[in-house]
């Protein structure tokens, strides 16, 4: 997909992985366990802070799709159902159900959530593997995936792809937990 890796996106919360310096090990360990692409959200920070977390990343080694319409300084972007398109390299969009999908334009979509979630309790209702099936579109699934069976339950199911949050970000040992859903 346009030089990204989407098998396997780590999503961002530094106040799961236990603030902005931590975020950046987790990732650190993430990447040693074979993850390449990172989804930084923490859209709650000001640009600026959001910037230097994204050329810390991309130090490491990751390729950076930033949440939101600011690049920052980057080439990709990942857009919330509401927000309006942006120029480049890679588009993503946050989509809750298959019309959402459907109608559609960017790259890729993320679909959500597939799985009742721990990091967002209430939220949903979980869509279930069977909606991943739709149509041509990239669809990384999203949303309470915490073990290698729902990540393989995932790509079977037709996904593209896995973003996984709350599993890496709270993980003792992040590299174990990429290797895990790899595998």
């Amino acid at each position: 997909m346009k030089g990204m890796e989407l098998g396997l996106v780590v999503v961002t919360d530094r106040g799961m992985a236990g603030g902005k310096a931590r975020l950046v090990e987790v990732v650190a360990r993430a990447l040693e366990g074979g993850a390449r692409t990172v989804l930084l959200r923490e859209k709650d920070l000001g640009r600026e802070e959001r910037l230097e977390l994204a050329e810390a990343l991309r130090a490491l080694g990751a390729c950076v799709i930033a949440a939101g319409a600011d690049r920052l300084g980057g080439n990709a972007v990942h857009l919330s159902s509401t927000e309006s398109a942006v120029a480049a390299r890679l588009t993503g969009r946050s989509c809750h159900d298959k019309a959402e999908v459907m109608r559609s334009k960017e790259d890729y979509v993320t679909l959500s959530p597939i799985f009742p979630s721990r990091s967002k309790p209430g939220y949903g209702p979980a869509l279930g593997v069977s909606a991943l099936g739709i149509g041509t579109k990239e669809i990384v699934a999203l949303g309470g995936i915490e073990t290698p069976a729902q990540a393989r339950a995932c790509r079977e199911a037709g996904a593209a792809g896995v973003a996984v949050m709350g599993a890496i970000m709270r993980a003792e040992d992040p590299a174990a937990v990429v290797r895990g859903l790899l595998a």
